[in-house]
């Protein structure tokens, strides 16, 4: 008969922070189809490759079409064009045009583009420190 797998004890603390962690987890499970599928929607377009790598550079200054695709690093100009169009069409960019010679056209951040930004602060937050729980992990 094979070895059962040996399992530390938990600490108390940690028992409890389980037990809470549990339980906030059990309370934000209690979400109805259509906030699901509103969540899913909205993971996904946050996800999506480079919208958030866009709308960071507009929040640090971009606003030419040279500047986003110079700020982002990789991105094809004909796929850049069409995040810029897609954010814009959720709202969370805004397209000026000015007549001038040439048209002089330029991007910003929308209030609800700033606005996703500050919510995403949380999960840049939590990358860190799970980067450095890492880095701690594999150094010793």
């Amino acid at each position: 008969m094979p070895d059962s797998p040996t399992t530390a004890p938990v600490p108390a603390e940690r028992v409890d922070d389980l037990a809470q962690h549990r339980a906030r987890l059990h309370d934000l499970g209690h979400i109805d189809e259509a906030a699901c599928r509103r969540f899913q929607r909205n993971v996904e377009f946050t996800g999506r490759k480079w919208n958030a790598a866009i709308l960071l550079a507009g929040v640090r200054g971009a606003r030419r079409f040279s500047e986003y695709r110079m700020t982002v690093d990789g991105i094809s100009d004909r796929l850049l064009a069409a995040r810029l169009k897609e954010l814009e069409d959720e709202g969370v960019i805004e397209r000026h045009v000015r007549a001038t010679t040439p048209v002089t056209i330029t991007y910003t951040p929308s209030a609800e583009g700033l606005r996703l930004i500050e919510v995403l602060q949380p999960l840049v937050a939590w990358g860190a420190e799970r980067e450095a729980t890492r880095s701690a992990r594999d150094a010793s």
